[in-house]
């Protein structure tokens, strides 16, 4: 069959589906069998193969108790990311490169359907009066959607998918992006409870080197996340506890920031706290924790090399305290973090980690750095592939105070 046909045989099948069965009192079970029962039939009536059978039964589920279309492409672990861009518009991300694919809504209110199904899962709503909102699915996927009348071009719907296997140093050792000096000093920066920014731009790898970096946090510890839609993967901490933000209702009401989230974590006795994504005046709240004794505390943000993140830093600050003089701005940045890391999405879309930065004070107006690892390109790099390692810079560290406390003796 071609893919017009088994279209048409979809929306023929869903149709009698309806017709014939009382859905809302179903399980999702029942529906299934209630499909396969359909798909037997019309295999009766014209030859089907066994993938065309199994592809229009999750079709037709997909449609009914489902997101239709999307939910074939959510299986598919090759994809990384999904963008709809109203319903005529589905381009994915597949191995770091982006294609468009042949399939569409049947119309815009079957895509509205889906996005209402989706944002319901987590208990949030999306509607003319609200319609920008970020959320997840049951897996841990990142959600992002826009409604008319913001978008021009329909509903729009970005799916960061959830990797099924937490990321881990080792995973990132085996893709290149760090080498096993690089993964040492991290372990032991951790461990010391260093307090380090991430940075890098959109798709850079920013959540998955934390959910990697945050593996080597000792299990005995009192941890707690603050994100806006939850999708860090912290395994084998006893105390951990999660915090998420909610979005106000459509009376404007009832909204959580993130910034509510972390005052509130000062009090729940946290020895980490985690900060998905520093983007806003929350940057404020989230210096202050780390300059209260809240050591080891770990965050990221949008920047394109580590002095951009200071400069992104100041000027979230600014946005929680516009009254605050630069200087004072610069010099919390200063006595709060310890440890910058950038990454970076290069030519040949290969996720790399760039520099590892030490913050080493505030002097003359400025944030003083200290670059320990940088990314050095080799010989063998090429306009399609990019080869090169993170190298030690000759710069020794210089903040080593928090190691001796730690019992650390190593030279690093």
């Amino acid at each position: 069959m071609t893919r017009e046909e088994i279209q048409q045989t979809v929306l023929r099948l869903r149709s009698r589906l309806i017709d014939e069965y009382q859905l809302g009192g179903m399980s999702d079970e029942e529906v299934s069998d209630a499909i396969d029962a359909l798909v037997y039939r019309e295999a009766e009536r014209e030859y089907l193969s066994i993938d065309e059978k199994v592809y229009i039964a999750e079709q037709v589920f997909g449609a009914i108790r489902g997101f239709g279309i999307l939910d074939v492409i959510m299986h598919d672990d090759s994809i990384t990311e999904v963008m709809v861009n109203g319903p005529d518009e589905i381009f994915i991300e597949q191995k770091g490169r982006l294609r468009k694919l042949e399939e569409r809504f049947e119309s815009e209110q079957k895509l509205e359907d889906v996005v209402q199904r989706i944002v319901g899962l987590a208990g949030r709503e999306v509607n003319q009066a609200n319609p920008i909102v970020d959320t997840r699915l049951p897996d841990g996927s990142r959600v992002n959607v826009v409604l008319p009348p913001i978008s021009l071009k329909g509903a729009i719907v970005t799916i960061r998918k959830f990797s099924k296997e937490p990321m881990t140093m080792e995973r990132l050792l085996r893709y290149q992006s760090i080498t096993p000096e690089v993964a040492r000093f991290l372990e032991v920066m951790v461990r010391a409870k260093y307090n380090i920014f991430i940075s890098g731009g959109t798709g850079s790898g920013k959540t998955t080197f934390l959910n990697a970096l945050s593996n080597y946090i000792p299990k005995d510890e009192r941890i707690i996340t603050i994100e806006d839609s939850a999708e860090l993967q912290i395994e084998g901490v006893e105390n951990l506890v999660r915090l998420e933000t909610r979005n106000a209702n459509s009376s404007g009401e009832g909204a959580v920031t993130i910034r509510d989230l972390i005052r509130s974590s000062l009090r729940m006795r946290p020895e980490r706290i985690i900060v998905g994504e520093c983007r806003g005046a929350e940057a404020l709240d989230m210096l202050q924790a780390m300059n209260t004794g809240h050591d080891g505390s770990l965050s990221t943000g949008h920047a394109n090399s580590t002095e951009d993140m200071l400069s992104r830093l100041e000027t979230m600050v600014l946005q929680g305290a516009e009254g605050l003089p630069l200087e004072a701005i610069r010099q919390q940045i200063a006595s709060a973090v310890d440890i910058i890391i950038h990454l970076s999405r290069l030519r040949d879309k290969s996720r790399r980690t760039m520099e590892i930065t030490e913050v080493v004070g505030y002097e003359n107006g400025r944030v003083r750095l200290n670059p320990l690892f940088v990314f050095r390109e080799s010989e063998d790099s090429t306009v399609e592939h990019v080869a090169g390692r993170l190298e030690r810079t000759e710069n020794p560290m210089r903040n080593d105070h928090k190691l001796r406390l730690a019992g650390f003796t190593d030279t690093l």
